[in-house]
């Protein structure tokens, strides 16, 4: 079975992360949610508290097959101003391992270098932060092991395109009817 971290950091966008474990767990992959404050309690953008599953210091990260940041502010800022994020995200990229990130958080990938010459997509307003991106402006942008994606409305097809890398095609598509997404 595969399993995914996802970071949460105060001020993270909840939907954008919240949909994500949904959705990876409805298609039965292992979601930890992981807090890179200190605390297992984290809130969200919007003053939702949420429960971490673990902490940051804890995670066995070689037991990952991928990680995934949402965006939101200051969610993004605390993201790429957190080291540990920044050696993990290069760590998987140069493994091959799925490193995703939706909204604001792509800019965390440029920051790292991660984009020169690939596809990415970013909430509007981030694309000079995606450091050698070739940037568009669909929903969801795959290159490689490297899934990005523009926001919360993006979100679903984001999870969903996060599935279908993970699992394949047709569990992505079994499950979007499942959910009743654009049907």
């Amino acid at each position: 079975m595969k399993k995914i971290g996802v970071f949460l950091a105060q001020g993270f966008e909840e939907i954008e992360g919240l949909t994500v474990v949904d959705i990876l767990r409805r298609a039965g992959i292992e979601v930890e949610t992981i807090s890179i404050m200190g605390t297992k309690e984290v809130c969200g953008s919007h003053k939702i508290p949420v429960l971490a599953d673990v902490l940051y210091e804890d995670v066995d990260f070689e037991k990952l097959d991928g990680v995934v940041l949402p965006g939101g502010l200051p969610g993004t800022t605390n993201l790429g101003a957190h080291a540990g994020v920044g050696e993990v995200i290069r760590s998987f990229a140069g493994q091959d391992k799925l490193v995703a990130a939706i909204c604001a958080a792509p800019s965390v990938l440029g920051q790292a270098g991660l984009l020169k010459g690939r596809k990415a997509a970013c909430y509007p307003g981030y694309e000079e932060k995606l450091t050698g991106a070739d940037v568009i402006y669909e929903e969801v942008a795959e290159a490689g092991s490297i899934i990005t994606s523009r926001g919360m409305g993006t979100t679903i097809a984001f999870a969903l395109r996060i599935t279908a890398y993970l699992t394949d095609e047709s569990k992505a598509q079994e499950l979007a009817e499942k959910i009743i997404y654009r049907q």
